[in-house]
């Protein structure tokens, strides 16, 4: 079992900045790579990044690529997703995820709001 809680979210200004953190507990030990993703209203969910856990391999979605930075803290037992550059079409609930044996966990969400 693994356990993941996403915080960060929030209200900010078309331009503006902010920083995600996804903190995983449990059997952490399994965890081979941590995914953000996004839903926004009336839209499915979608992959916003991803990074292996022991190689920091990262990828991103192409509408993110240049504004998005998704990095690992080991000791921490965190993955962060810093978001600059935030558009309105970033607007949306952003949860994290990862995959073991098969099952799929997923946090909570933190929605991030952007608007002038």
């Amino acid at each position: 079992q693994v356990q993941l809680v996403e915080s960060g979210g929030g209200l900010v200004q078309p331009g503006g900045s902010l920083r995600l953190s996804c903190a995983a507990s449990g059997s952490i030990f399994s965890i081979y790579a941590i995914g953000w993703y996004r839903q926004a209203p009336g839209k499915q969910r979608e992959v916003v990044a991803g990074i292996t856990i022991s190689g920091g391999k990262r990828n991103y979605a192409d509408s993110v690529k240049g504004r998005f930075t998704i990095s690992r803290d080991n000791a921490k037992n965190t993955v962060y997703l810093q978001m600059n550059s935030l558009k309105p079409e970033d607007t949306a609930v952003y949860y994290c995820n990862t995959e073991i044996l098969g099952s799929s966990y997923w946090g909570q969400g933190t929605q991030v709001t952007v608007s002038s």
